[in-house]
C-alpha cells in the first residue's frame, strides 16, 4: 500500500473548504456570533483576529463541532456538521489553546495514545508517529519526556497530534500562546510547511498582529461581528496613506487646531492622536507650523494591522471594547453593515 500520509494536495477540493452563512450564537442575552458569513478555500492560511469577546472562540468551538451550529449556516468540506458530525469530526485535526500533552511520556508516545482513540495499531500507527513528528521537525527528539521540551516544541507535538488521523483541516486556537518570539517563529516555520507540502487548510484565531501578518487571508472580529476579510497586504492598503500618530500632554487643544486650521479629523488613542495621510513626511512641517510647542514627538509609518484594526473600531485591539464597536466604524462615525465590508 503506497504511502499517502497528508497527500492532500493531489486531489484539491474546488469549492470552499469552510462555508459560514449567516451564523449566529447566543449564550442567553450575550450574542458571541452576529450574522457571520465567510468562506476558506482550499490550501489557505485563513485567521481570525480579535479581542477577547470578538466571538473566535464560540466560533472555533463550532468549527471543531463542540457546539452544534444551526443547521444550514456551517459546511465543511461540502457537509453539514450538524447533520454529518461524525464525518466532519474525522476530517478534522485541532490543536487548542491549553495543553492537551502528558509531560511524562515522550513525544512518540503521546502520540501513540492519540492514535488509540482514533482505532490504529501496528505498522500504521508506527508509520503515521514517525510522519507525524517529521513534519513538523521533530523525528529526532522522539523518544524524550515531554517534560524536557521547550514551549515550543510541546506546541508542535500538539499540532503533530493534530495531524496524525490525516485531517483535511487544522484548527489551531491561539497556537502561539506562551512562547517566545523565537518560538512562535519557529512553529510558524513548520505550519507553512505542513500547509505547503501536506496540502492541509489551517485555521487560525489570535490576537496577535504578527501572527495574523503570517496568514493568506484574515478575518477581523469585534463582538461577535466580521469588520472585514481579505489579505493582509490588501487590509493594510484600504488605510489610504501613512499613519502619523502625536503625542502631547494637550490633546484636546492639538486636535482642535488639527480640525480647524489643517482639515485634519484625529483619532484619540491611548492619549496620543492619529491620522492617515498621503505622503505623510511632506506633512510633518506644516504640522509643526500650525501646532508650535505642543507636539512632544511625531512618528509617520506605514499601516500595520493594528492601524486597520484602529480605523475600523476607533480602539487599540488590547483594549476594552466599548459598546459602539459593534459593527464596521468609519471615519465619520457612521456604522456600517459588517457582513458586507469584504
Amino acid at each position: 500500500m503506497p504511502d499517502t500520509v497528508f497527500a492532500y494536495h493531489q486531489s484539491p477540493m474546488q469549492s470552499p473548504i469552510v462555508e459560514i452563512s449567516h451564523l449566529t450564537h447566543a449564550y442567553g442575552e450575550h450574542v458571541a456570533l452576529d450574522d457571520l458569513s465567510l468562506s476558506v478555500e482550499p490550501g489557505e492560511i485563513f485567521g481570525f483576529l480579535g479581542p477577547n469577546g470578538s466571538g473566535k472562540t464560540t466560533l472555533f468551538r463550532i468549527l471543531a463541532t463542540l457546539i452544534p451550529p444551526p443547521p444550514g449556516h456551517v459546511k465543511i468540506l461540502g457537509v453539514d456538521p450538524a447533520v454529518e458530525r461524525d464525518f466532519v469530526r474525522a476530517r478534522l485535526g485541532v490543536v487548542f489553546q491549553s495543553p492537551s500533552l502528558d509531560k511524562q511520556l515522550t513525544a512518540r508516545e503521546n502520540l501513540q495514545h492519540q492514535g488509540h482513540l482514533y482505532g490504529l495499531r501496528g505498522a500504521e500507527l508506527r508509520q503515521r508517529v514517525d510522519r507525524a513528528l517529521a513534519a513538523v521537525g521533530l523525528s529526532d527528539r522522539a523518544a524524550e519526556r515531554v517534560e524536557r521540551f521547550s514551549g515550543g516544541m510541546r506546541r508542535r507535538v500538539e499540532v503533530a497530534k493534530g495531524l496524525l488521523h490525516r485531517p483535511r483541516v487544522l484548527l489551531l486556537d491561539e497556537p502561539s500562546t506562551g512562547l517566545d518570539p523565537a518560538a512562535r517563529i519557529d512553529l510558524w516555520a513548520h505550519l507553512r510547511q505542513i500547509n505547503r507540502e501536506e496540502g492541509v487548510t489551517i485555521l487560525v484565531t489570535t490576537h496577535l498582529m504578527e501572527e495574523a501578518d503570517r496568514c493568506s487571508r484574515l478575518a477581523v472580529m469585534a463582538r461577535g461581528r466580521l469588520l472585514a476579510c481579505d489579505t493582509p497586504a490588501a487590509l493594510k492598503e484600504q488605510i489610504g496613506g501613512d499613519v502619523i500618530t502625536l503625542t502631547t500632554a494637550h490633546p484636546g487643544d492639538l486636535r482642535a487646531i488639527l480640525r480647524d486650521q489643517l482639515g485634519v479629523e484625529a483619532q484619540e488613542i491611548d492619549q496620543t492622536l492619529r491620522f492617515e495621510r498621503p505622503r505623510g513626511h511632506e506633512f510633518i512641517p506644516r504640522l509643526i507650523e500650525a501646532a508650535p510647542g505642543l507636539i512632544d514627538s511625531v512618528s509617520v509609518g506605514k499601516p500595520t494591522l493594528e492601524d486597520v484594526f484602529i480605523d475600523l473600531t476607533g480602539h487599540r485591539l488590547r483594549e476594552e471594547e466599548p459598546p459602539a464597536a459593534a459593527g464596521r466604524l468609519r471615519r465619520d462615525g457612521a456604522k456600517t453593515d459588517a457582513k458586507n465590508s469584504f
